[in-house]
């Protein structure tokens, strides 16, 4: 049986080794976001915690339809503020960012869903108020009761290698239609994603699988 002193001596050791592991897990299979608006009402909720797959070899490449966390791709969002004024917390927080548990505030981070991937042609709206993908009117079942598919009309083309994402609710997303002045156009490019939403981990009572939800090709 190990003495108390043998065990002291090992503590650093597994800390450090602990701490590698959960860079590694951060850096290549999963991270985990905070959802803190309701853009994506009511596939995910205000205060959701949720699990991003990180894995190429899982994920594949990103497909129509992905609900997916994305870095802000042109001031999107504002700039991050931090209310804390204990020194405590703000450790406790710069720890959890560092192991993965939060998200670096730095990295401004959006969640939304991918409507068009490259080489699609996306156009709202028809005369029945309904969107189109490559010329094929589509249902979309995810949409926030109440929302129209868009109140903007547009008609875009995604270039290769970008995306063009909306979210759920789409009365209260400020997503790719009102960003089409931006460098980007509002397109997101692929290399800004961070991953696919594949779950709600918390609260206890909101989780869930996250599926792909392709509604050109069903």
């Amino acid at each position: 049986m190990r003495n108390k002193g043998s065990l002291l001596k090992e503590l650093p050791i597994l800390v450090v080794v602990a701490l590698i592991v959960s860079l590694f897990i951060k850096t290549f299979l999963v991270q985990f976001f905070y959802i803190p608006s309701g853009s994506m009402e009511n596939t995910l909720q205000i205060k959701d915690r949720v699990a991003v797959n990180k894995v190429p070899f899982i994920s594949d490449t990103i497909k129509r339809g992905d609900v997916v966390v994305f870095r802000d791709p042109n001031n999107w969002l504002p700039e991050p503020y931090d209310n804390s004024t204990n020194q405590l917390i703000s450790m406790a927080k710069s720890a959890l960012v560092t192991v993965g548990v939060l998200p670096n505030p730095t990295k401004q981070y959006l969640v939304k869903r991918v409507i068009g991937v490259g080489g699609d042609r996306v156009v709202c709206c028809t005369k029945d108020g309904t969107l189109t993908i490559n010329g094929v009117e589509v249902i979309e079942p995810y949409i926030f009761a109440g929302n129209k598919p868009s109140e903007m009309n547009f008609d875009v083309t995604v270039p290769k290698g970008k995306l063009w994402v909306m979210g759920d609710h789409r009365g209260a997303s400020a997503d790719s239609r009102y960003h089409q002045d931006d460098i980007n156009k509002g397109f997101v490019p692929e290399s800004k994603v961070s991953g696919r939403v594949v779950g709600v981990i918390w609260p206890f009572k909101n989780i869930t699988y996250i599926p792909r939800v392709d509604v050109l090709n069903k």
